[in-house]
């Protein structure tokens, strides 16, 4: 496999510097990084590479959100509703559940938000997240402790401790509907000590919504104060449109419009999930490199 570059690690290293940027300090920045020591952070900020592993540059990539992938975003109808509700949440401290199809962008206006603003902690949920393994994961994102104590209440009252002393912290929990109703009902928790102190957004696609009304009908515990605190109210993001597309081909480097047209016939079939939309891009690109080539032989 081939090694990094000089360059790489310096791509790599500015990355890093804009992640520490959205930290009070560093230390809280490297606490976030999962086997990553401050000292390595600081080696790496001051160009000091010479003890620091590829596999650590990469996985420090992968944590940070950096790819070597050229990939141009392109502000879709959804990329710029999903950043007005975040910016939203953030400046006046509203909670907010945003829901979309899976691959309309929400995922990728999220990460981009937290990379160009300060204290915005994301957090990826999953349906075998444990109490133990959410409660870690946000005290991991703010830079809290983790390992110092096993109680996990102490372990989140410290972390929720540390975002409300910070200025216009914002909460981003991508794929809620995927936690289990036990530790969805933390969110009832960190409601009540962030309110009016922290923006909390949860994204979703809409089965949230059939779960909620199934947990209201049901009277199941935490379902009320659950919908309550989001407003009674899911923010709906829009079907990915076919002049989305178009701009999003342009952008990264597509113009022939048969080329185009291609991509569009393609991911139509596919709901416009802009996962294909990538995906079809770069083999179209790479067609046409490859044809570029054969002509010029």
């Amino acid at each position: 496999m081939k090694g990094l570059t000089k360059q790489d690690k310096n791509d790599i290293r500015d990355a890093l510097m804009g992640y520490c940027e959205n930290f009070p300090s560093r230390n809280r920045a490297s606490e976030s990084l999962q086997g990553v020591s401050a000292a390595v952070v600081s080696q790496i900020l001051n160009t000091k590479y010479e003890s620091i592993s590829d596999d650590m540059f990469s996985r420090i990539a992968a944590q940070i959100g950096f790819s070597f992938e050229r990939w141009t975003i392109c502000e879709s109808e959804n990329y710029r509703l999903a950043t007005y509700v975040l910016a939203d949440a953030q400046m006046y401290k509203n909670v907010t559940w945003m829901v979309g199809d899976a691959g309309c962008g929400k995922t990728t206006a999220a990460i981009e938000f937290r990379r160009t603003h300060r204290n915005v902690f994301y957090i990826l949920c999953s349906e075998d997240m444990r109490r133990s393994d959410f409660v870690r994961e946000i005290a991991k994102q703010v830079g809290a402790p983790t390992d110092s104590t096993n109680n996990l209440r102490d372990m989140l009252d410290y972390a929720l401790g540390m975002i409300g002393f910070l200025q216009n912290p914002l909460l981003i929990f991508d794929e809620g509907d995927k936690l289990t109703d036990c530790v969805l009902n933390y969110f009832i928790s960190i409601y009540n000590r962030l309110e009016g102190r922290a923006g909390i957004v949860f994204m979703s696609t809409d089965y949230i919504k059939r779960r909620v009304d199934n947990g209201l009908r049901y009277n199941k515990k935490g379902y009320k104060e659950i919908n309550s605190r989001i407003g009674r109210k899911f923010f709906d993001l829009n079907a990915t449109s076919r002049n989305d597309i178009y701009a999003i081909c342009q952008a990264n480097g597509l113009t022939n419009e048969a080329e185009i047209k291609r991509v569009m016939k393609d991911v139509e079939a596919c709901d416009n999930d802009l996962r294909r939309v990538k995906r079809v891009v770069h083999a179209q690109k790479r067609r046409a490199e490859q044809q570029k080539g054969r002509d010029e032989e």
